[in-house]
């Protein structure tokens, strides 16, 4: 707590990392349940709906008697192979309405939960109808060169010189160098990717979180196009949505016909002239704030859809369209909330680990600067468990052996 009663919200305040890590408890609960109901021919529908009432409801059982905003950070999102974007069917759109999901489809799910305005979000992409058993041919490429760009992108989201080990003046060397620029951040994820014959998703962004906010002051834009470039460093304190996204196609993005059902207030202020678009904002104000939502999560659907018109028109609601990759072809989307720390990155909202070694492919990142990054840690052992963990032969696989490590301890 601050001076005068005023909280603070940094990670300075030990409240501040418990509420992130409280929401990101139930934002990875859920999510293990929606992973399980992505079924061959499950309802995407049906499974964003159950999604969220598992998330008011989770979010219902903790900080109870508090005054404190308390809710989803994310609505439930099933995309299918070829969406880049999230994707929430409404049930009054029939054709979207009936949409189920294909065997062997790369699906990528997205949610979150927020805790007095400290929402974590996160984004894992699965195969329908793969029971754990070994995956081959370009399947496995898509999910390692997802999985492997996303561990190389945190551990270049460090600050120069944190994890730096020495003596003090080669920590302080380190530490004096200029952090990695994003063009450079691009080359080298594109290496990785192309590795497995793969892209990355043009302008992929990573977004500063804060307060209340999901798209802050700073922005790390991957594969940028021509109108669009990416603002700040990340540095000690900060909290970040850090997004990969991989194409088995050229990684160029198309806007689809689909409604756009995702939507997210904005700080823009306009006296709306229509009665309904009036109501409609008062219940996204009062139920929302300024976290995305999905027009189904109104009370009257199709009131939503014509009283959101007007919002989206003055540029006090922002509508998300649905966008997939150009050439139709398989995406795979990862999205971790993360702190940054004097000891280094804390996997707040995660996606699981993937297992390597079920993935089959001939392909293999070879660059020698890379295999070194991934090696690293992105934080400090800190002691507090140790675990015996069975090394494995294949490169870049220490990465996720040392983040477990890392997650269960309190980097604070």
């Amino acid at each position: 707590m601050a001076e005068d009663g005023v909280v603070d919200y940094t990670l300075n305040n030990p409240d501040t990392l418990t509420k992130y890590k409280t929401a990101a408890q139930i934002s990875h609960r859920v999510l293990e349940a929606v992973t399980a109901w992505c079924t061959e021919g499950a309802n995407i529908l049906s499974i964003c709906k159950k999604g969220d009432e598992m998330l008011e409801a989770e979010v219902g059982k903790v900080y109870k008697g508090k005054k404190i905003t308390k809710g989803i950070s994310h609505p439930t999102t099933v995309s299918p192979s070829s969406f880049v974007t999230p994707y929430t069917p409404l049930s009054t759109d029939a054709e979207d309405a009936g949409a189920v999901l294909k065997p062997k489809e790369a699906v990528k799910i997205q949610l979150g939960a927020q805790i007095d305005g400290l929402g974590t979000i996160v984004c894992d992409t699965i195969l329908v109808g793969n029971k754990g058993g070994d995956v081959r041919g370009r399947e496995a490429d898509l999910m390692l060169a997802t999985y492997y760009a996303n561990e190389l992108l945190l551990r270049l989201m460090l600050p120069p010189g944190l994890l730096a080990s020495g003596s003090e003046e080669e920590k302080k060397k380190a530490a004096s160098a200029k952090p990695i620029t994003q063009s450079k951040i691009t080359q080298m994820l594109e290496k990785v990717v192309k590795s497995y014959d793969c892209n990355l998703i043009e302008g992929t962004t990573s977004w500063l979180f804060e307060r209340n906010e999901i798209e802050g002051k700073k922005k790390i834009v991957l594969a940028p196009s021509e109108n669009s470039k990416g603002e700040g460093v990340p540095e000690i304190g900060d909290v970040w949505g850090v997004e990969m996204g991989v194409s088995l196609g050229t990684g160029k993005i198309k806007t689809l016909d689909n409604r756009p059902t995702l939507h997210r207030r904005t700080t823009i202020t306009y006296q709306l002239k229509r009665p309904s678009s009036r109501q409609i904002l008062s219940e996204i104000v009062k139920k929302f704030g300024t976290f995305p939502f999905s027009l189904r999560q109104l009370d009257d659907e199709r009131a939503a859809k014509v009283g959101v018109v007007e919002c989206v028109r003055q540029n006090v609601v922002r509508a998300y369209e649905v966008v997939a990759d150009k050439d139709s072809a398989p995406v795979g989307r990862l999205l971790t909330t993360i702190a940054i720390t004097k000891n280094g990155i804390v996997r707040l909202g995660a996606p699981p680990a993937l297992d390597t070694s079920k993935y089959k492919t001939d392909k293999k990142i070879t660059d020698e600067e890379i295999l070194k990054i991934l090696e690293q840690p992105t934080a400090k052992s800190t002691g507090a468990k140790s675990k015996n963990k069975k090394k494995k032969k294949k490169p870049a696989k220490k990465a996720s052996e040392e983040d477990e490590d890392e997650d269960s301890s309190d980097d604070d």
